[in-house]
């Protein structure tokens, strides 16, 4: 991260970060008010989450996919929207809203095809958090999208509750 040294973040935060994203894409049959959140990330199995970094893969599942097989650009968005909220939360401890969103695809992702999402903090500016992701075919290392974000707080950090 940009900005200076910063101390270490408590390790709750990179275990919750872990923990929300794992559930994100957890099946919301026993929570159907969590079935938005739970599609995109569907099957996902995280790597990493610490340090303002979240990695995770997952395999496009059927229900993602578009009439030629391949991943749907809104879940590939909604994906990596979720990528970047878990690499801020490891290093703040809270879920951020997007001020704003940018996302560029380079190469479709096909049905069953394996993805890596790589989502990273790169600077912090007061309540703003910039957060990017890089979405790679697992196998081949090609490109699939670049998102980049600047996310905010919507209550000073204090205010909200631990995860």
């Amino acid at each position: 991260m940009g900005g200076g040294t910063a101390a270490e973040p408590p390790a709750w935060m990179a275990a919750a970060a872990r923990r929300w994203l794992e559930n994100a894409g957890a099946t919301a049959e026993d929570a159907p008010e969590r079935a938005f959140n739970a599609l995109p990330l569907s099957g996902v199995r995280v790597s990493l989450a610490e340090r303002g970094r979240a990695l995770c893969s997952l395999r496009v599942p059927p229900q993602l996919t578009d009439a030629e097989g391949n991943w749907h650009t809104g879940a590939i968005a909604a994906a990596a929207d979720d990528v970047c909220a878990a690499a801020i939360m490891s290093t703040e401890g809270i879920i951020k809203v997007s001020v704003h969103y940018d996302i560029s695809y380079f190469t479709p992702a096909k049905l069953h095809e394996e993805v890596e999402m790589d989502g990273r903090v790169v600077e912090q500016k007061g309540r703003m958090t910039a957060v990017t992701v890089e979405i790679r075919k697992k196998e081949s290392g090609e490109l699939v999208a670049i998102g980049r974000q600047w996310m905010t707080a919507s209550r000073p950090k204090g205010s909200q509750s631990k995860i």
